[in-house]
């Protein structure tokens, strides 16, 4: 690997994939070098705006010897298949979320990580906001006592919910960062899950989804997740997590970003958070991410702050409560001896 240039490679160029773009093309000491689409019209967009070379296979793209690490920003049932053969290939791995859509795809990419020397690590970019991530340390050091409640809502106006409602439901799209969040701040996954969905419209999922997530009888969690809020909610995404301790509680805010617009359109609040460009440049908590793994890669330091099991564990926890959400009824949860 080139000792100051991390080379990234990027499949998948939808609105992700170009978010991720931006951020990598933003970062001191990485650059794009390749994207992979099997739209022409986006490929091509992509290869001219970051001098990269272009790929309509992933497979030609892993490739290349001049690549780096891979960052796969495809849709979530395409995780498993190009992210071992991405490992395999000997890449590193930047995954985003949810890691993969069943139990045996998650095990095996972490599986597929054990066996390379090449790092993974899954797009849960909540721990790396800072107020996430403050408030981990606040719980770590004593500040609230033993959690006993958890709240998290993580809620969308109609027409970002309605474009997302035919790819991923809003438990496994959005309520896993919620659910990895209380597992992190609790530091343990939870013994049953309780979860119902609630169907508005006739999209492939349905518009609202709850989950309970019982901690052996000692605390809980309700992960809250409705993409159907009106169309002139001003929030970009209404997310806002309580957590209560035996001798304190804190709360994380992220509905209000600190920068209210309004015209004639309404009152909408913009991102400042999590990708704002800022001066022709993408800032934020998604570069913040990408460049802590790039410093991992440099520096030969395999990434902490999410590893391969925690990321599938949240994939699982979710996937269990959509089990639970159909069948009516709370299921009892155990990581899978491959996560210990």
């Amino acid at each position: 690997m080139n000792e100051t240039v991390v080379r990234w490679g990027i499949v998948g160029m939808g609105r992700f994939g170009a978010v991720h773009a931006r951020a990598i093309a933003g970062l001191h000491g990485s650059r794009v070098v390749a994207v992979c689409s099997r739209d022409d019209e986006r490929r091509g967009r992509a290869v001219q705006q970051f001098a990269a070379r272009g790929f309509a296979d992933y497979r030609q793209l892993l490739a290349d010897p001049e690549i780096d690490v891979v960052s796969i920003c495809t849709h979530w049932l395409d995780h498993y298949e190009i992210a071992v053969a991405a490992l395999q290939s000997g890449k590193h791995v930047m995954l985003e979320k949810p890691m993969a859509s069943t139990r045996e795809e998650c095990l095996a990419i972490v599986n597929a990580a054990r066996q390379t020397e090449s790092y993974l690590m899954v797009g849960h970019i909540c721990r790396f906001d800072p107020r996430a991530a403050l408030a981990k340390e606040a719980i770590d050091a004593g500040r609230i006592g033993r959690i006993v409640s958890m709240h998290a809502k993580r809620n969308l106006p109609k027409a970002p919910g309605w474009l997302r409602l035919d790819k991923t439901s809003p438990l496994m799209g959005d309520g896993v960062h919620d659910a990895d969040l209380m597992m992190w701040m609790i530091d343990r996954p939870p013994s049953r899950i309780y979860a119902k969905n609630v169907r508005v419209n006739e999209f492939t999922y349905p518009d609202i989804g709850w989950a309970m997530l019982e901690f052996d009888d000692q605390a809980i969690g309700v992960v809250e997740t409705n993409w159907c809020l009106p169309e002139n909610a001003p929030t970009v995404i209404d997310a806002r997590m309580e957590v209560v301790g035996e001798r304190g509680s804190l709360t994380i805010d992220c509905s209000h970003t600190g920068l209210n617009i309004l015209d004639e359109q309404g009152m909408k609040m913009a991102d400042t958070d999590y990708w704002p460009a800022i001066h022709g440049r993408q800032t934020g908590v998604l570069s913040d991410e990408l460049s802590y793994f790039a410093d991992c890669i440099r520096l030969a330091q395999p990434p902490t702050v999410v590893t391969p099991s925690d990321a599938a564990r949240a994939a699982l926890v979710m996937l269990t409560a959509e089990s639970s959400a159909q069948a009516g009824a709370p299921i009892d949860y155990a990581d899978p001896a491959e996560l210990t």
